[in-house]
């Protein structure tokens, strides 16, 4: 995890994403990397010289009318003395079965975020830490790029005003690859996504497009984010990089 808590520290010192007295939802899919982010994070809370609190969040999509299975997860909670909730809601059903989206994705996003912000309010949250990567971040610019036809992505750190709760992605700076590797040396219980839709999203082609791209031409996925930090795209820039010369300063 090392290599991983480096990365996670340059983010927030970057961003400004923690402060003392922060009580944090963290975003749990069962997957590796919401998983990474709650370690972490808890983790982090030894030597960042921020006073938080951690509160770990599922929710549950039920695929089939059934309650998915996250028992590894409650137990890697309970290790780290973190509370865990699980919401269970009807997500699966009213994206697949009674509204049969063609494309669910957008559909199924938009509801698990109402649902982890409504959950973390009622918590008594003021912070939300969910687990997007470099690798989603550049595939984000180039789907709103190449589908919209726009230049944006998702910000490191939001605010939203209507439910009074900041949005941070601690994860920003880590290849997927390191978070993947912090998962799987460490044993983590990731829970296979049952999703009908799993690697079959236009977000699997660009993610596939863009490791054919980096075979062949090393760097290319680093220059889109350099690009995205230059132009300061949905405030990339962050405090350390010199806008004025378009050079970071380290």
């Amino acid at each position: 995890m090392q290599k991983i808590l480096g990365y996670m520290r340059r983010a927030i010192t970057d961003y400004n994403l923690l402060a003392d007295g922060d009580k944090i939802a963290v975003g749990v899919s069962g997957g590796k990397d919401s998983l990474v982010l709650l370690r972490g994070l808890y983790l982090l809370k030894r030597f960042i010289g921020f006073d938080y609190e951690l509160i770990a969040i599922t929710a549950d999509m039920r695929f089939g009318g059934k309650p998915g299975d996250f028992s590894g997860v409650a137990e890697f909670c309970e290790k780290m003395n973190i509370p865990y909730n699980i919401i269970p809601t009807d997500i699966a059903e009213i994206v697949f079965d009674i509204r049969k989206e063609k494309n669910p994705c957008s559909l199924c996003a938009k509801m698990r975020r109402g649902i982890l912000h409504e959950a973390a309010k009622s918590v008594g949250c003021n912070k939300i830490a969910l687990g997007h990567s470099f690798d989603d971040a550049v595939e984000t610019f180039v789907m709103n790029l190449f589908m919209e036809g726009r230049l944006g992505c998702f910000s490191p750190k939001s605010y939203l005003s209507r439910r009074d709760l900041t949005l941070i992605r601690p994860l920003v700076f880590a290849p997927e690859k390191e978070v993947k590797r912090a998962a799987y040396k460490n044993n983590f219980p990731i829970v296979k996504s049952p999703c009908p839709e799993d690697k079959h999203t236009k977000r699997e082609e660009i993610k596939n497009f863009l490791a054919e791209r980096e075979k062949e031409d090393k760097g290319f996925t680093e220059r889109i984010f350099g690009a995205m930090r230059k132009a300061d795209i949905d405030r990339w820039a962050g405090k350390t990089y010199d806008k004025t010369v378009n050079t970071e300063i380290y």
